[in-house]
């Protein structure tokens, strides 16, 4: 299977399933040098760990991470970063009816198609639970972000018609708060909501709205490698994300160039736009706004309701889906949004290091 590694001047590669032994992520051209424990990229894991609230999973799990290797006294040595978290809490027996029927929104199908095999417990590679490698690698390029300035903050913005109320926006709410919103009158009603789902043995889906500031001008190619196309391949290549926006994202479709223009103005000697509809990026190139990034997330696939398939026999079934699963990941998947953003940003600003040849011999400079 090919796929599993994602980046250019920095890459990681994760691994592991759903019911393995373990799961975890090699990056391979993390830079020497930067102060690192297990604490730093601990904090992040247990943003989207399961079994913390009743918007999750009841999969206990405490998803400890492991640095394998690339770190010595403390920081980074330059050579490949290897994180290992191990699985404490599988029940395949909740899946073995599954090998043998395709369940509706989820990758079974085009698995058995595609290789003549699969892994049927909780997924195998298409678990959610593949995405703690990109959690443990975006905490680390996070925090080298953070010593430059960098910020990148992703929230929940829906769950089903429930939305935030701009005016309502508290950001450290969104780290305590079980559904992930910065606004706790929105996450009262997402609550009630997903309670409700639960007990019709149904789920929600909702939005991410990530935001990125600090960020220089320039970042980003103008072709093929731009930013905004960058963040949409890391940001789409997470399982439930089915659209993902920048800026005003579609509302641009129906307004007018005089409307979606941001206009360059002077603001204490600096060039700055007087609104940000780009959402911080032009021409596939960070714009010095705030780089606004939405993903938009489907309902959990696996319910309880009963629901009808074909199985390997051809025969038309009906099926319901037993296991642990959550009523919504979109608050799960706030920090796996973050961190793919986080990745992606870090890879292109060490690209961006030798977009002019002045740089390089400065650097080199005798």
């Amino acid at each position: 299977m090919s796929g599993s590694t994602l980046g250019k001047n920095i890459s990681i590669t994760t691994w592991g399933e759903s019911h393995g032994k373990a799961l975890g992520v090699v990056i391979d051209g993390f830079p020497a040098g930067m102060e690192l424990c297990e604490e730093d990229i601990q904090i992040f894991l247990d943003r989207r760990k399961p079994g913390t609230s009743k918007a999750t999973t009841p999969r206990k799990e405490d998803d400890l991470v492991e640095i394998l290797s690339g770190v010595f006294d403390g920081k980074t040595t330059g050579t490949p970063i290897s994180l290992m978290v191990k699985n404490t809490s599988q029940k395949s027996s909740d899946y073995s009816e599954i090998a043998n029927y395709y369940r509706p929104g989820h990758a079974d199908f085009g698995f058995d198609q595609k290789y003549g095999f699969r892994d049927y417990r909780g997924g195998g590679r298409s678990s959610g639970r593949e995405t703690i490698g990109r959690v443990a690698s975006g905490a680390i390029c996070s925090k080298l972000l953070s010593s430059m300035g960098i910020s990148v903050c992703a929230y929940t913005k829906s769950i089903g018609d429930v939305e935030i109320d701009e005016k309502n926006i508290s950001m450290p709410l969104r780290l305590s708060s079980p559904t992930a919103m910065p606004d706790k009158d929105a996450d009262k009603k997402a609550m009630q909501l997903i309670e409700e789902a639960r007990k019709n043995n149904d789920s929600l889906g909702g939005v991410i709205e990530c935001r990125i500031s600090g960020m220089p001008v320039g970042i980003g190619e103008p072709v093929f490698d731009k930013l905004d196309a960058l963040l949409s391949k890391a940001v789409m290549s997470i399982g439930a994300v089915k659209a993902v926006e920048i800026g005003d994202g579609i509302k641009v479709s129906s307004s007018k160039g005089s409307e979606n223009n941001d206009e360059f103005i002077l603001k204490d000697g600096k060039v700055v736009k007087r609104t940000n509809h780009s959402g911080g990026i032009l021409g596939g190139m960070s714009d010095g706004s705030e780089i606004i990034l939405r993903a938009y997330v489907k309902p959990t696939p696996s319910i309880y309701k009963t629901q009808s398939t074909v199985n390997k026999n051809g025969e038309e079934i009906d099926i319901n889906i037993k296991g642990r699963h959550d009523p919504v990941v979109v608050p799960r998947a706030v920090v796996v949004v973050e961190c793919m953003c986080a990745f992606t940003i870090l890879d292109l600003l060490i690209s961006n290091m030798s977009s002019k040849a002045e740089s390089i011999i400065n650097f080199y400079k005798i």
